[in-house]
């Protein structure tokens, strides 16, 4: 393998039911930086159906050109047609670094192209840079339990491809005046390539729950004691207009969905603002929200690893603290 032969950045971008995915629009934001220190072109390629009028959006974000593949078959997800579109368009046009999102579709995709092209996978990359000595692509991600953060390189197969978990990397502010290239991308589907068929998308109901996106977070730990405790969390959250998130512990424990986990294997949170109640602060809910802008401890223990990352700790009984920070903040309240 000529490894000069590959430039440029390609950013697979994830759609569902035709609506662009965040991590696709935060890959694209992260794309354009690993691009400019190359000094190369980044793409984006958008694999979905009667989706034009969502190429120029990708453009907006930071793309150079959206390469779009669009058939009826990629309306919805299925395996071995997306393999086939992503793994022509990379044995193609022979890009430098492929990202994708570290989501259910990404995790699928990513390493059967990953075989299929006969090249390297880094899962779950929590940050990206370029080693500028060589222009290898440093890809670095927890290890041994998340005790650890080791970084992977890919020197000698191209392209160096990594999946990049939702949260990690901020998007670009939508620029309306950039310009780019769309094109049209032709993939022969055939019966082959159709392992099974979807004859139905049947949608659990439940309440949506993006943690990701809110502003505030009141996150409980172990510490809180058991899972009725979660409702003075809840009372917090609801003052401060927010939401509840929690640990793995907790979630594990049984006290609240994980659609609410903060950390390496839950989310990744980047709120202004997140109250860790009863949290030890161990490497792996770390690793979650430690980006957060102003973090508030509240724990017993006055040598819980929490307090090192916190702006502001207090050391305490939660059962005691919360509630008297509640019966405060509606003081205010009344008093404006």
């Amino acid at each position: 393998m000529n490894i000069n032969e590959y430039k440029g950045v390609v950013v697979f971008v994830e759609q569902r039911e035709g609506m662009i995915s965040k991590v696709s629009l935060e890959l694209l934001g992260k794309g354009r930086e690993l691009a400019d220190n190359l000094g190369e072109k980044m793409t984006a390629v958008l694999i979905g159906y009667d989706m034009m009028d969502k190429t120029k959006e990708l453009i907006y974000y930071g793309a150079d050109k959206v390469i779009y593949a669009d058939d009826k078959i990629f309306e919805v997800y299925m395996t071995e047609p997306y393999t086939k579109a992503m793994s022509t368009i990379i044995n193609d046009r022979k890009p430098e670094i492929v990202l994708f999102g570290a989501t259910a579709i990404g995790r699928d995709l990513a390493p059967r192209i990953s075989a299929r092209i006969h090249t390297g996978l880094t899962a779950d990359c929590t940050s990206l840079e370029i080693d500028e000595e060589n222009n290898n692509l440093l890809m670095t991600r927890p290890a041994f339990g998340g005790n650890i953060l080791a970084t992977i390189i890919c020197p000698n197969y191209r392209p160096q491809m990594s999946t990049v978990r939702p949260g990690v990397m901020q998007k670009l502010e939508k620029d309306t005046s950039r310009a780019g290239e769309v094109e049209q991308y032709k993939i022969d589907i055939n019966e082959s390539d159709m392992t099974y068929k979807i004859l139905e998308v049947v949608k659990e109901e439940k309440e949506k729950i993006n943690i990701e996106d809110a502003n505030v977070l009141v996150s409980g730990g172990r510490g809180i004691g058991k899972a009725d405790n979660f409702t003075i969390l809840k009372e917090l959250a609801k003052e401060l207009k927010g939401q509840v998130s929690a640990s793995r512990a907790v979630v594990d424990a049984g006290w609240i969905n994980k659609d609410h986990q903060v950390g390496q294997t839950g989310k990744t949170v980047r709120p202004g603002l997140y109250f860790a109640c009863g949290i030890s602060g161990a490497i792996q809910h770390l690793a979650g929200m430690e980006e957060s802008d102003f973090i508030i401890a509240i724990n017993k223990d006055s040598e819980a690893p929490i307090f090192e990352v916190a702006d502001l700790g207090i050391v305490g009984d939660v059962h005691k603290v919360i509630p008297e920070l509640i019966n405060q903040l509606k003081i205010v309240k009344e008093n404006r």
